[in-house]
């Protein structure tokens, strides 16, 4: 073996048997990223590090793998790792290194999206509340003492990345890096400045010396070498703002976050897929899903304001890791038919012509090798078209996929991929109670004092604001002041309160008075309260509260909360009000029982007399419990519950709000995907409380002696709460004889010339899992959704007993969908089959 020989295969152990398996160069040109001196097609999903825990990541890396992903992207948090000016925190679930290495293990690339702005419906959007008191500092624009800290930063997770060789350069996986954040959308506000901003943000970025390429989303002027890159439903007519850069898609919006007071928002996943095959019709290269896993807001991680603490975003695997069917599995379809292209679509750029009104082909071509997208973007009608001398079924509203330019591998809209039904558990979670451990009710519970009860409290004239006060400390800041009344006993009058928000509660002589949330579309508010007076010294608490900080729009920093006022009595002896805008208010950052600690449990003397207090304002709660049996996914349903924070183990699992109902009006049935998808275009659970169950994590338990702790604003009833388990109840699948088969078949049909039907498949979402039932079968002309199927006019007689045959006692099964496989039980007609089973 001669010398070159040698080193080459040196380099190859090396690159195989190491976890810093990609030793690539990084470059790209007009058309793809360019790895290793190819180009590359790559899928590409959102899974924020902290957002989850280091125990979920290894599943839900392997899981995003299994999907089809080449690539994670996640954004890097400042807040997160810098909560106190240079002490940095990367442990646990900010351990981007831990989480980066995982990536890698798993054989992917990351993205990694420094920013430091990073919006994300994430706290003050990444930027730590320290920033804010900087002498002089104006966020994100060409202000010295900001540029100072963003670059500071940016370099200290660059470093860090090098630190441990795991940029592409350096033989790891991270190919790309982002600076700045769809600052394209707010850049005008900023004027002449924003531009120069820009500019240096761009040269700061590539000075860090990375070795792989830099982009900028939703930012058109970005600078050379910078890629700008799109964000948004759909990418298709997207185009770089250089010939010398790739269509590049950070952010395809898998559905929409959920907020406090709002229904839940879905996307139908034939319109996502259309959205997926559409920009790499139209050359598109690189496309990532935000999110693939969405996660949930543990901690006071939240923004917006009123973002709530879950933030499923109706991705291919939910809020618990579970995998979300259809979604996950057609995406994961349209995957591998994009990758059946990838020879064709790094070789050229498409030729693009109109089939007719709202049809379009695109035809990548060069040499033997040839793919092409059909695409029907039209609303109403399914069409047939010609191509190439051969015609093509074209439902509405989807874009089929044919490798060849022959046959077609996949259309959008036609799902083979089974659904699922899944459902939560309620689960015993008590333990024997001693008492000296808890009351009967299991609960002890320590009251938090109305009003002024720390000895850091201090008093100035007029009303202040709460980010400048608190420096986000705590939810919670106290306005306190006491009055001398000199009319009637008893007298009522009216307490007019205005808030930049978020939310609030009015105690009267330490009785709560009433209380008044924003909303996340209006959080200032007015708000009139009926009041009691009493004849002498009357004292007046208000509890100001945030639900997260803004976390988009220019100049969010400056936006401000709290009661700000006017803060005015009226209705006094003959008709007078009273400003108390310019009184001396005493202030109180926080609550007694944060100081004490009794988040833990372990602090504080806490109650244990047999009158449990129940809807009453301002209580600290308490139990132990046992965690749920088995593996499944654990949540706390909070039902009987107002509004507050929760601890288990002292980890905080985020603020719950289960009493904010959803009055928003716009929920349907169902949804046509069919049409332009918009935030406010599919949403469910109208009429219904935004959130009501808070996932757990697993990590987060032992067996037994676990310990939550629950800080309650409003009042209600601790006993009422459970805890419950997630389970997949069904599966269900409906495909129709004019499917095309899966796509893993369609190299084994072209290979052999013999045409292969479509196929119904199932398989059991547990390794440890059987089909143990078939609910229902029915091949002809069957109608309903999972769940609820429903025979047609047309069905086999056959069909129940052939499913059953092919998949009781399978861990998953297929079965041929035709005539040949169940008879004709209607000639001429069209014919599905529809099954529902169940695993155990």
């Amino acid at each position: 073996m001669r010398p070159a020989q040698i080193v080459l295969v040196l380099f190859w152990l090396l690159c195989i048997h190491t976890p810093k398996l990609f030793c690539a160069n990084v470059e790209y040109d007009h058309r793809a990223l360019v790895i290793d001196g190819k180009r590359r097609v790559l899928i590409s999903g959102s899974i924020h590090y902290p957002r989850s825990t280091p125990e979920m990541w290894p599943d839900l890396i392997q899981k995003s793998k299994d999907g089809g992903l080449d690539v994670i992207e996640t954004y890097v948090f400042w807040n997160l790792h810098e909560p106190v000016r240079g002490q940095y925190d990367f442990d646990g679930r900010k351990d981007l290194v831990k989480f980066v290495k995982t990536v890698a293990a798993a054989g992917l690339y990351v993205h990694l999206r420094i920013g430091p702005y990073v919006c994300a419906e994430w706290n003050y959007g990444g930027f730590p509340v320290w920033l804010h008191f900087i002498p002089g500092i104006k966020f994100r624009t060409d202000n010295e003492p900001f540029k100072a800290e963003m670059k500071r930063f940016t370099a200290k997770i660059v470093d860090m990345i090098k630190q441990e060789k795991l940029y592409a350069s350096q033989g790891g996986p991270v190919i790309l890096s982002q600076i700045e954040n769809e600052y394209g959308n707010i850049d005008t506000a900023y004027g002449a400045a924003g531009k120069s901003y820009i500019k240096w943000a761009a040269t700061m970025a590539t000075s860090l010396d990375t070795g792989v390429p830099w982009v900028m989303c939703l930012q058109a002027d970005a600078p050379d070498p910078i890629i700008n890159t799109w964000n948004g439903f759909y990418g298709d007519e997207f185009t770089p703002n250089s010939n010398t850069k790739p269509k590049m898609w950070t952010e395809n919006w898998s559905g929409w976050f959920l907020v406090f007071g709002g229904a839940v928002p879905y996307r139908p996943v034939e319109d996502l897929a259309f959205a997926v095959a559409r920009f790499f019709q139209r050359g598109g290269t690189f496309q990532n899903y935000y999110m693939y896993h969405g996660g949930t807001n543990f901690d006071r991680a939240s923004g917006g304001p009123f973002i709530a603490t879950s933030y499923d975003y109706d991705a291919p695997i939910d809020e618990y890791g579970i995998i979300r069917q259809p979604k996950w599995g057609h995406l994961k379809e349209v995957h591998k038919a994009i990758k059946l292209c990838e020879e064709a679509l790094i070789a050229t750029d498409p030729t693009i012509t109109s089939l007719g009104p709202n049809l379009e082909a695109a035809v990548y071509k060069t040499g033997s090798v040839c793919a092409a997208f059909l695409a029907n973007v039209g609303t109403k009608s399914d069409v047939t078209v010609n191509f190439s001398g051969n015609s093509y079924h074209l439902p509405a509203w989807s874009v089929s996929i044919l490798p060849d330019c022959k046959s077609v591998v996949l259309n959008t809209a036609k799902i083979n991929s089974a659904s699922a039904i899944s459902s939560f558990t309620t689960e015993s979670s008590k333990e024997d109670i001693g008492s000296s451990e808890a009351s009967s009710t299991g609960w002890s519970w320590i009251s938090e004092p109305v009003g002024i009860s720390k000895t850091d409290s201090f008093s100035q004239t007029g009303l202040l604001e709460q980010i400048n006060t608190t420096a986000d400390k705590s939810d919670y800041l106290w306005y306190s002041l006491s009055i001398d009344y000199k009319g009637d006993a008893s007298s009522q009058t009216v307490l007019h309160i205005e808030s930049l928000g978020h939310a609030l509660h009015a105690f009267i002589n330490g009785k709560l008075a009433g209380s008044q949330p924003g909303n996340s579309g209006k959080y200032k508010f007015t708000v009139d309260i009926p009041v009691t007076l009493v004849a002498g010294k009357n004292t007046i608490d208000l509890l100001s509260l945030t639900v997260g900080l803004q976390n988009y729009g220019a100049f969010f920093d400056t936006w401000g909360v709290g009661i700000t006022g006017p803060v005015i009595l009226k209705g006094l002896a003959n008709g007078n009000t009273l400003d108390l805008s310019s009184q001396k208010w005493t202030y109180q950052v926080g609550l007694q029982g944060e100081d004490l600690g009794l988040s833990s449990g372990s602090s504080g003397q806490w109650n244990l007399q047999s009158t449990f207090p129940k809807n009453q304002p301002l209580t600290w709660y308490k139990t132990t419990f046992s965690a749920p049996s088995g593996s499944d996914p654990v949540a706390i349903d909070f039902t009987g519950m107002g509004k507050g924070e929760a601890w288990v183990n002292g980890q905080r699992i985020g603020r719950y709000w289960p009493t904010y109902v959803a009055s928003d009006a716009s929920c349907t049935d169902s949804c046509n995907y069919r049409g332009p998808y918009s935030a406010s275009k599919c949403r469910k659970n109208c009429e219904k409380p935004s959130q009501t169950l808070y996932h757990v994590p697993r990590s987060w338990l032992k067996p037994s002696g676990n310990i939550l702790v629950l800080f309650e604003e409003r009042g209600g009833d601790p006993t009422q709460i459970s805890f419950v388990t997630k389970q997949t109840e069904s599966l269900c699948a409906h495909v129709s004889d004019s499917h095309p088969p899966p796509v893993d078949l369609w190299n084994s049909e072209t290979e052999s010339g013999r045409k292969v039907g479509p196929v119904l498949s199932l398989t059991c979402p547990h390794d440890n899992q059987v089909i143990s039932s078939i609910k229902f079968a029915s091949y002809g002309t069957p109608l309903g959704t999972c769940g609820n199927f429903y025979h047609g006019r047309c069905s086999s007689n056959k069909a129940l007993s052939i499913v059953q045959k092919a998949c009781i006692g399978s861990s998953s099964c297929s079965v041929g969908v035709s005539s040949d496989t169940f008879g004709d039980p209607c000639r001429g007609m069209a014919k599905s089959l529809a099954v529902e089973a169940t695993c155990a």
